[in-house]
């Protein structure tokens, strides 16, 4: 049957020759030019046209298709050559891939209505689906994964370490210790950290999602849903602060709330629309040892301010390594930092705030919180790190970014522990305050 089917009759649009052939007659007039196809009830005619190609036929062995296509005819003098066999002719057998069966539609009328109403609701139930897709569900969640999540959602490393700046802030203040206002506020400090953080990740969930280092976020992973997370946030802040105000004092709690602002609403969203973010963010990382110092001494001195400068200055170099080996992560969430928009300045300033260390552990002994052993005892880490940050510098390399950065990681709680080591005795301090009031009564 080598044609080409040209017209078909109304009512049978759609349906394969091949399935519902029944019975065929061939004109012997007019041998392979008309063909006339019956079935049923319905006939059509094909016609072939001298310079059309042979058609190919398809037989199914085995449950696979396989196409029987014949060779070019050699060109005769008569249009109309001799019938020959299909089996005489030389065949090329291509392996095909099966097609799912065309859906047939029936003729009538009934049928046709049958069929738009068969599509109209195939439509209703695909617009339904996309509208339950939008609403709400519920998520369910079990209960010996919540402390993970709850991990992960306050970035629990992160929080300790916030804690334990804090703690230092306390320790090294001129006080007599208070284990019980030390213990509430290192609660209260860590509380305030855990609902930033939390609060921190729910704006940034269509951010985070983009960057390999955070696409496994409780959030981004739909692990819980938003509102679980601003509740989990809301339960964090509340007592936080509460313990802060109540426990300690005011300036400490005004302190803990003021940084809760800062980290969500300005650093949050200016780390997409300005460098200025990792400035903010040196300030954010510099109040936790400040507040530390005031639930002791209920003041902010300069001893304080010393405090939260050595931090301040330690976060440049420690996130400026960090993120210069997370710019394509930066870059693809959208993030404006140094070491994307800036790369030059990113270097400089990290190694900068390196050198501003030794500086500020020199002015440690000059206020009079530290003795004079603490600069010269620091002095060496304070060179390496140093040391480091020049060569990230003038490398600009993944492998002087990684050595700063992890160097940054065992320095400051090394520091801080040389700095409490080396902190004046209470009974100094007493003595020096009594000694300048007998000099200015004598004077």
């Amino acid at each position: 049957m080598s044609s080409v089917l040209c017209q078909l009759l109304p009512g049978r649009l759609g349906v394969s020759v091949f399935e519902t052939l029944q019975k065929v007659t061939i004109i012997k007039q007019f041998p392979k030019v008309i063909h006339r196809y019956r079935s049923g009830s319905h006939e059509w005619f094909t016609f072939e046209h001298f310079t059309v190609p042979k058609c190919q036929y398809v037989t199914k062995v085995d449950k696979g298709l396989y196409q029987h296509a014949k060779p070019k005819a050699a060109p005769s003098a008569s249009p109309f050559p001799e019938e020959q066999s299909i089996a005489s002719d030389e065949a090329v057998i291509r392996s095909g891939q099966q097609i799912p069966a065309i859906k047939s539609y029936p003729s009538s009328l009934e049928d046709d209505n049958m069929i738009e109403k068969t599509a109209m609701a195939d439509d209703k139930d695909t617009a339904q689906g996309i509208k339950e897709a939008k609403q709400w569900k519920e998520m369910k969640v079990q209960l010996s994964d919540l402390p993970g999540i709850y991990a992960r959602l306050s970035k629990i490393k992160l929080t300790a370490l916030v804690a334990i700046t804090a703690s230092a802030g306390f320790a090294m203040a001129p006080v007599p210790f208070d284990l019980g206002c030390f213990l509430l506020a290192t609660f209260g400090t860590g509380l305030a950290s855990c609902a930033a953080n939390s609060i921190n990740q729910f704006f940034e969930v269509p951010f985070d999602s983009n960057m390999n280092r955070t696409k496994n976020r409780p959030l981004v992973r739909g692990q819980i849903s938003p509102l679980h997370a601003v509740s989990f946030a809301v339960a964090c802040s509340v007592p936080g602060i509460a313990v802060l105000t109540l426990g300690v004092n005011p300036l400490t709690g005004a302190l803990g709330a003021f940084n809760i602002f800062l980290y969500t609403c300005c650093y949050t969203p200016m780390k997409r629309l300005s460098i200025l973010n990792t400035w903010v963010g040196s300030v954010v990382g510099a109040i936790p040892p400040i507040m530390g110092w005031t639930a002791a001494t209920g003041t902010i001195s300069a001893g304080a301010l010393l405090l939260g400068g050595i931090l301040y200055s330690w976060q440049f170099p420690h996130f400026n390594a960090l993120s210069w080996n997370l710019r394509e992560d930066y870059s693809r969430g959208g993030y404006r930092m140094m070491s994307v928009t800036h790369p030059l300045l990113c270097k400089r300033v990290a190694f900068r705030h390196c050198i501003a260390l030794i500086g500020l552990s020199t002015l440690c002994s000059v206020f009079d919180v530290t003795t004079w052993t603490f600069p010269l005892i620091s002095l060496p880490i304070n060179l390496y790190i140093s040391y480091l940050g020049y060569r990230f510098y003038r490398d600009s390399n993944r492998n002087s970014a990684r050595k700063l950065f992890f160097c940054s990681l065992w320095h400051l709680p090394m520091l801080l522990l040389l700095m409490l080591t080396c902190k004046k005795s209470l009974f100094e301090n007493v003595n020096v305050a009594h000694h300048k009031v007998q000099t200015e009564m004598q004077g």
